[in-house]
């Protein structure tokens, strides 16, 4: 299900609240689809302000850590998982092991509202080097 097709609001009729008007549940309906309608928008916002903050977390892993490559994996790939809680999840290749603590906490002091994880490739799991490597786009 496509996200800006979610409409949870449809379902609700007068059956289920009897002794609503018809008045009150058409106005009810009309609130509860502005309400869904900005909250999409809001949605796509902060989907847009984590692209931009991958992007701008692979540029400084590259040119100041020696990142050779920066991929993207998880929620923020798939429209229908990423949600107003997402955080966002990066992947490196490259850089030195005396840098890595360093370049974590670069890239978590770049924002604020949207949390940013680094996944070293050099030491991660088996398991998580599978996903990332099938999964991630890269940056």
């Amino acid at each position: 299900m496509n996200l800006l097709e979610n409409e949870p609001y449809k379902i609700v009729t007068k059956a289920a609240f009897p002794g609503i008007s018809e008045e009150d549940m058409a106005i009810y309906k009309a609130t509860a689809r502005l309400r869904q309608v900005q909250e999409r928008k809001e949605l796509m916002a902060r989907r847009e302000r984590a692209w931009e903050k991958v992007r701008e977390a692979a540029k400084l892993l590259k040119e100041n850590f020696g990142a050779k490559r920066v991929v993207a994996f998880g929620s923020l790939l798939h429209l229908n998982c990423f949600n107003k809680w997402s955080d966002v999840d990066i992947a490196a290749w490259g850089i030195s092991s005396e840098d890595t603590f360093r370049a974590i906490g670069a890239v978590m002091d770049l924002s604020k509202d949207i949390e940013i994880n680094l996944v070293d490739m050099n030491t991660c799991r088996a398991t998580l080097r599978t996903i990332i490597e099938c999964e991630g786009k890269d940056i």
